[in-house]
């Protein structure tokens, strides 16, 4: 199978729907339970599960934009080619990290902390990237914030070139 049908493939398998970000994404995990809101830091509209989980897909020439939310957000590595994951934390201090299998220097988990701006995109030689996110407290879409370009080179114009090219609006 190659890479295009592998794509159609995991899309159809577990029914994964186009996210706002960029890719395609499936929730498949949200706990029974939660935490209330007077628990939860302020930053916190509302009540929150415990957790909740998603498959991931970006394939080569898609991007998931620069984005934001209120929770640490674990990735897993599952299948494919690499995925570069560029964090820009509050403070100004820029990463990029890749999810990958490569024996030789494997990365399967890393945690975007919360509040940081973060955008993914298939490494350079990459098809495909099969991943997964976890969210806790749990992801609600309330703490989502999709970056425009404009207000976040604003804040990080040092960043202007990555903010431009990954940025939806």
């Amino acid at each position: 199978m190659n890479s295009k049908e592998t794509v159609q493939k995991l899309i159809s398998t577990f029914g994964m729907l186009p996210h706002p970000e960029g890719g395609w994404y499936k929730e498949n995990y949200r706990s029974a339970e939660g935490v209330e809101v007077d628990a939860l830091p302020e930053r916190f509209e509302g009540s929150r599960r415990f957790s909740t989980a998603i498959y991931f897909l970006l394939e080569k020439g898609n991007f998931s934009g620069f984005h934001r939310i209120k929770s640490d957000e674990c990735w897993h590595f599952y299948s494919g080619d690499p995925l570069l994951v560029h964090i820009i934390h509050p403070n100004g201090y820029a990463e990029t990290i890749k999810l990958s299998n490569d024996i030789d220097n494997p990365l399967f988990q890393y945690v975007v902390p919360a509040n940081s701006w973060f955008a993914s995109e298939p490494d350079t030689n990459s098809e495909y990237c099969f991943v997964g996110c976890t969210v806790s407290p749990g992801f609600d879409f309330e703490d989502f914030e999709l970056a425009k370009a404009e207000t976040l080179i604003d804040a990080f114009p040092q960043h202007r070139d990555i903010i431009s090219r990954l940025c939806r609006i």
